[in-house]
C-alpha cells in the first residue's frame, strides 16, 4: 500500500535558486508565470469557449428577435392572440418557438426556428467539418411556419409541395408525407422550384391561387426552402386511421432581413382563405381516396404483424421464465444432468448444421 501511495504522490516543487524569468514580488509572496505555462493555455482555452458560447447565443437570439419583431404586426392583424405565454419560448440557445392562435381557416400558427449550433464550439466545427466530408450536407438557419388547417379550408385530401431543387434530396428524406407525391416541373414556377403533387389537377388548383405570384418574387429565393400542404402526417404514422390533420407549411432559411419574405407570408394568408374555392375533379378526388385507403391498408398490416410478433416474443419469454423457474427448483444433481442434457442437444444441433452444409 505504500508503494501505491508513493507512486500517486506528486514529486516535490523544487525551487531553483538562479531562476531569472518575470517574477512579481508583495511582501513574502513571490509569483514566476513561467511555472504557469500549462495554465495559462488551459485558461485561455476556457476563455475562449466562454466566448464562442456567448458570441453563438448573442447571435441566434437576435435573429429570432429580428424576425418575431418585423412579423408582430402582420401576427397582431391576423390573430386574436398573435403570441401565446409572452412570444418567444427558447428551448436551449438554437431552437425557438412562437405560438399564435385564434383564427378563422387557421387555428393555429406553429413558428419554429432551428438554429445552427453557433454557442457550442464542439458541434459547431463538426457541422462545418463534416460539410467538407459530405458535399450534400449543407446545415442552415431553419424557420418553419406551420399552419394548422380548419379541417374544411381544403377542397380535398392531398399532399402538394413547391420545393427549391436543392432541397429535393432532404425533404424526400425527411417527409413521409410528401412520399405520395412525384416530382414534376412547372412553368407557372421559377426554375429554381420543382413541384411534388400527387396528380396534375391538384397542382392546377393549388396554382390558380396566388401563391405562384408570391414564389416569383427575387426577394424570396435566396430564402426559400419549401411551401407544402398536407393531409397526412410529416412522420410515418404507427397505426391507420389516426388523427389527420391539414398543414399548410411553409420552410426558410431565417432571413438576414426578414422584410424580404414580408410579402410570401402575408400572401399565404390569403392563400388559406381562397383555396376552398377551387375544386378537384371527381375522378382526381376518387384516385385520391383510393390512394389513401391503400396506405392506411399498409399500415394497418404492419401493425397487425407488430402485434403478432410482439406476442410471439412475449409467448416465448414467458415459457423461458418458467422453465428457469423450473429448474431453480431441482436439487443441484438434478440441475446439472439438465444442463449437461443442454450441452449434448446444442452440440447435436450444430455438428446436424455442419453435415448440411
Amino acid at each position: 500500500m505504500n508503494a501505491i501511495l508513493a507512486r500517486l504522490t506528486p514529486p516535490p516543487f523544487v525551487n531553483p535558486v538562479d531562476y531569472d524569468g518575470l517574477e512579481f514580488r508583495w511582501r513574502f509572496l513571490a509569483f514566476r508565470p513561467a511555472y504557469f505555462q500549462v495554465e495559462a493555455y488551459l485558461i485561455a482555452a476556457l476563455a475562449l469557449y466562454a466566448f464562442v458560447a456567448f458570441a453563438g447565443a448573442t447571435i441566434n437570439t437576435r435573429k429570432v428577435n429580428a424576425w418575431v419583431s418585423a412579423f408582430t404586426p402582420l401576427l397582431t392583424s391576423q390573430f386574436s392572440k398573435p403570441l401565446v405565454n409572452g412570444g418567444i419560448t427558447a428551448d436551449g440557445y438554437s431552437d425557438f418557438f412562437t405560438f399564435s392562435t385564434g383564427r378563422k381557416n387557421v387555428p393555429a400558427l406553429h413558428t419554429i426556428f432551428t438554429l445552427k449550433p453557433r454557442h457550442d464550439l464542439f458541434q459547431y466545427l463538426f457541422q462545418i467539418l463534416w460539410g467538407l466530408v459530405d458535399v450534400q450536407y449543407n446545415p442552415v438557419d431553419d424557420l418553419q411556419l406551420d399552419f394548422t388547417l380548419a379541417p374544411n379550408t381544403l377542397p380535398g385530401d392531398f399532399v402538394w409541395a413547391a420545393v427549391a431543387k436543392s432541397e429535393l434530396r432532404n425533404v424526400k428524406k425527411d417527409r413521409w408525407d410528401l412520399s405520395f407525391t412525384k416530382t414534376t416541373e412547372n412553368p407557372l414556377l421559377p426554375n429554381y422550384i420543382s413541384v411534388m403533387s400527387e396528380f396534375a389537377d391538384v397542382t392546377d388548383a393549388v396554382l390558380k391561387t396566388n401563391l405562384a405570384t408570391l414564389l416569383a418574387d427575387p426577394n424570396v429565393q435566396p430564402y426559400f426552402r419549401s411551401v407544402s400542404i398536407t393531409d397526412q402526417p410529416r412522420l410515418q404514422p404507427d397505426a391507420a386511421n389516426g388523427p389527420r390533420e391539414k398543414h399548410l407549411i411553409l420552410s426558410l432559411v431565417v432571413p438576414s432581413k426578414p422584410q424580404a419574405c414580408a410579402n410570401l407570408v402575408a400572401g399565404l394568408f390569403t392563400v388559406i382563405d381562397n383555396i376552398h374555392k377551387v375544386t378537384l375533379r371527381p375522378e382526381t378526388k376518387t384516385k385520391l381516396r383510393k390512394a389513401r385507403d391503400e396506405v392506411d391498408k399498409k399500415l394497418k398490416e404492419a401493425g397487425q404483424k407488430e402485434k403478432v410478433e410482439e406476442a410471439l416474443e412475449d409467448k416465448r419469454a414467458a415459457k423461458k421464465r418458467a422453465e428457469e423457474e423450473r429448474i431453480s427448483k431441482l436439487s443441484a444433481a438434478e440441475q446439472q444432468k439438465y444442463l449437461d442434457r443442454e450441452r449434448k442437444r446444442e452440440l447435436r444441433k450444430s455438428q446436424g448444421k455442419t453435415v448440411r452444409k
